[in-house]
């Protein structure tokens, strides 16, 4: 019989954050919360591996607010380090009321605005800055804080650190604060460069890990096809103008950038990124793919360890992958957090029995078809494809720009659905042939929404309890006090669906209009970031 999970009082949190989450509907800590609270709340460096929508930011959340002293004019006793302004305000969002609750204040800086309130906010004495890189050394030069002070220090996303370039300001950062410091350190690696930020700057950090670091292959539709070297290009381009943003994978940088030049030729605007490219261009390349300035990015295999942008519609492995490793971690840039994808192989004629082994070690079925544009067409639009189809003739930032579940449905299954009024919602499948089984079936919809602007909610966020979650069929419904149960679709969440659509969990989330009502979009866990 296992044992209760332990209570936040149980594991040292204070009263007031404990009443502050119990509001919110927080009650029981998420398995990385649970494994990490009591060691850091005890001061102890930490080593801290967790999934996006798995709750982090609690876990070093709530020790920093638990423990940090009320800071002074322009000198605060907490930092938190984040690659990306949009991961910044989540964590400055998720933080907020717990270190009000507790008499401090947090201030969150980051490039791309003025720099007016973030003076202000340092002048009044924030007790806890959460903070890009950039800009904090910006503020630093400016003097318009000192970290002297600072005795708690959270690097999250090490990983996604090292990638964009910005492990030297991280060091120079965390170097600026106290030499008392605890550190604790959040990626989705714990090899490579994060081991050696560990090994310069913790001591004998605790090591906490949850979570697969394997990306789910189920969430992609995975197509197989049968394609002459020398016709390769035009089915890419094809490709790319049905699916939407894709990610290309070429074996060598002299491959990326002819192709690149090729499908710019076909009329398919792509960037290159690789090795041989500097970090500047790479920095711009992505916040190009990111924005939708480029429809895709022609990467090698080394170059896309840097990549990580939202809701990628499509990956294309137009050089075969040198085994099947290659093959997971290219096709993870697709179908992440919750989203749908596809991802097309270009095999070459003489290769197919390579490729059916390849699928057979990978559980994807087996059988390697001619090529069928009809069959991307079929797949309803994944999250990217429908911002892109929304976006407003100037342009626009994307969600996810990082430069500064369920299982597949039996073949021949349809995925359309008639509750409440919800059938056009969640969108009809294509009936394949057993000769298409490589294609793979998943239910892929996200509701379309008016360009530039919020659901009728305004942007609010609301909570609510799943009362009902249909895994198959990938939608649900949520209850809500004092109005309707709201439909939510499974790309409309924020981590593994059918964790975070499990009947009974306590969820929040967002309202925007779908053609038949309400639908709940931005759905996560309770104590997950935003």
């Amino acid at each position: 019989m296992s044992s209760p999970t332990p209570s936040f009082a149980d594991l040292g949190a204070p009263g007031p954050i404990v009443e502050q989450l119990a509001q919110r509907g927080i009650t029981e800590p998420f398995p990385i919360q649970a494994a990490v609270l009591s060691d850091a709340l005890d001061g102890r460096d930490i080593l801290g591996r967790a999934p996006t929508g798995s709750g982090k930011t609690l876990a070093f959340g709530i020790p920093v607010v638990a423990r940090m002293d009320k800071g002074t004019r322009r000198r605060p006793s907490a930092l938190i380090l984040s690659p990306t302004r949009e991961l910044a305000e989540q964590i400055g969002d998720e933080l907020r009321p717990l270190a009000g609750a507790m008499g401090h204040s947090v201030a969150v800086v980051y490039g791309g605005v003025g720099y007016g309130n973030q003076h202000k906010a340092l002048q009044r004495g924030a007790s806890l800055v959460v903070a890009c890189p950039g800009r904090l050394e910006d503020l630093l030069q400016m003097e318009a804080l000192s970290l002297a002070d600072v005795e708690q220090v959270v690097v999250d996303e090490a990983d996604r650190m090292a990638d964009m370039g910005f492990l030297p300001a991280v060091r120079r950062l965390v170097g600026a604060t106290s030499s008392d410091r605890q550190v604790q350190l959040f990626s989705a690696t714990l090899d490579g460069p994060v081991s050696k930020l560990t090994k310069d700057f913790q001591r004998e950090p605790v090591r906490h890990e949850v979570g697969s670091t394997e990306p789910d292959m189920t969430l992609a539709h995975h197509l197989f096809w049968s394609v002459e070297r020398s016709d390769r290009v035009p089915h890419v381009a094809q490709f790319i103008d049905t699916a939407g943003s894709t990610i290309v994978f070429t074996r060598t940088r002299h491959g990326a950038d002819r192709l690149t030049r090729q499908l710019d030729r076909h009329g398919v605007k792509a960037a290159p990124i690789h090795g041989g490219r500097s970090q500047n261009q790479r920095t711009r390349a992505l916040e190009s793919f990111a924005s939708g300035r480029v429809k895709a990015l022609v990467a090698t295999d080394v170059a896309a360890r840097g990549i990580h942008v939202d809701d990628v519609a499509g990956v294309v492995h137009f050089d075969p992958p040198e085994d099947a490793a290659t093959y997971v971690h290219r096709s993870g840039r697709t179908a992440r957090a919750g989203a749908s994808g596809v991802v097309l192989s270009l095999v070459d004629p003489a290769a197919k029995r390579d490729a059916e082994r390849m699928q057979r070690e990978l559980g994807l079925g087996r059988g390697v078809g001619e090529a069928d544009i009809e069959v991307v067409r079929d797949l309803p639009p994944t999250k990217r494809d429908s911002r892109d189809r929304t976006r407003t003739p100037s342009g626009g930032t994307a969600r996810g720009v990082d430069t500064g579940g369920g299982e597949p449905a039996a073949s021949g299954a349809t995925h359309a659905s008639s509750d409440a009024g919800h059938a056009a919602e969640v969108g009809s499948g294509r009936r394949h042939t057993s000769g298409e089984a490589s294609h793979g079936s998943r239910p892929r919809h996200t509701p379309q929404r008016d360009a530039g602007r919020p659901g009728r909610s305004g942007g609010a966020e609301l909570t609510g309890r799943v009362v009902r979650y249909e895994r198959r069929r990938g939608f649900g419904f949520i209850k809500v006090k004092g109005r309707n149960d709201v439909f939510v679709h499974m790309s409309g969440v924020r981590g593994e669906p059918q964790e975070v659509l499990a009947k009974g969990n306590q969820v929040a989330f967002r309202i925007t209009k779908g053609r038949k009502g309400d639908v709940a979009v931005d759905v996560r866990p309770l104590g997950a970031a935003r």
